[in-house]
């Protein structure tokens, strides 16, 4: 264990990218801690850094300039040979994929795919590999597992090749799961089940959980601690509740603004946050969210100069920093 307690411990991360039209910077200077048997939440748009985030953690990035630093049970990460990094690539941190689909080889059955990952890991025999792999499909609930270790990624529904995905993950017993949208173009149904599952095995196993999603519903169900992250950078970071009750960036609050309300009028229409995401191959001085943020825009001609010239730094009240020069916490505006 780190000296922080921390399980993964994650330092200025940054990851950028050569383009023909000069560096991406995908990620900047982000921190953030995973504790043992906790389950951290990453949200945010598209494009604002989270699978770029967990990509860097594993050490699956080529081509990009990866700095600062990743720990993973006080072992720096970055930096480290390719050997020693697939060492720990499913043996102590694993991940699920977005599209399960790709990411299962379909010339091979899900059972191969599995003892496979067994045996690089233990050095199992083939029949005791075989065996881990038909436990551990039980253990994700798939029916049948011994019958079904046998068949090939496309004979699973998408629900069942992400349990599939699951088993994989968690069939060698990592102290660390990244799961990177892992309800995408999943019905509200599977994608319950999904969640129960993940949430039941971390609670059997204690295992530390990266939840990446754009959905704050399976936030608001599954994570302890939540880091929103806008334009590669990390907006706020909170305990779940929190978050929730008490959001302090703008952005944050045009996130949860945004999601339908149970109490709202049938033709209510949804409150989507103006504008677009930044490029970040010309990002502004300022603050990423000014040209969107409505507090900004409401402030006065010093207050809006300050947010669009000066950048935020991520700071507050311990245990809730945001990066916002005007954060309102406790719902009143500071």
């Amino acid at each position: 264990m780190s000296p922080s307690g921390s399980l993964l411990s994650v330092r200025d991360l940054t990851v950028t990218f050569p383009t023909e039209r000069g560096p991406v910077r995908a990620v900047d200077a982000l921190s953030f801690d995973v504790l043992p048997g906790r389950t951290l939440g990453i949200v945010g748009e598209s494009g604002s850094g989270k699978s770029v985030t967990s990509l860097a953690v594993m050490g699956l990035h080529t081509g990009a300039e990866v700095t600062g630093s990743v720990t993973l049970d006080g072992r720096e990460l970055i930096g480290l040979p390719e050997r020693e990094l697939n060492r720990l690539r499913g043996r102590r941190m694993a991940m699920i994929f977005q599209d399960p689909l790709s990411s299962l080889h379909p010339y091979y059955t899900v059972g191969e795919q599995i003892a496979e990952h067994h045996r690089v890991h233990f050095g199992s025999r083939r029949a005791a590999a075989r065996e881990r792999a038909v436990e551990a499909l039980g253990e994700v609930g798939i029916p049948e597992p011994r019958r079904r270790a046998g068949e090939y990624p496309h004979q699973f529904s998408g629900g069942m090749r992400q349990r599939v995905m699951i088993a994989m993950a968690l069939a060698c017993e990592p102290d660390l799961l990244i799961a990177d949208e892992p309800t995408t173009a999943l019905d509200v149904t599977v994608q319950a089940q999904i969640l129960e599952l993940i949430a039941r095995l971390q609670q059997d196993r204690g295992l530390s959980v990266v939840m990446i999603t754009h959905d704050l519903g399976v936030v608001a169900r599954v994570a302890h601690d939540v880091l929103v992250m806008y334009g590669g950078r990390a907006a706020e970071h909170a305990p779940v509740d929190a978050l929730f009750t008490h959001p302090a960036h703008p952005y944050t609050r045009g996130l949860l603004d945004s999601l339908p309300r149970l109490d709202d009028h049938d033709d209510a229409p949804l409150r989507a946050i103006p504008g677009s995401p930044p490029s970040l191959l010309d990002p502004a001085p300022g603050c990423a969210f000014a040209p969107r943020c409505a507090r900004a825009a409401a402030g006065s001609e010093e207050e809006r100069a300050r947010c669009a010239g000066e950048r935020p730094p991520l700071g507050g009240p311990d245990g809730h920093p945001t990066a916002c020069h005007f954060p309102a916490y406790e719902g009143v505006a500071s």
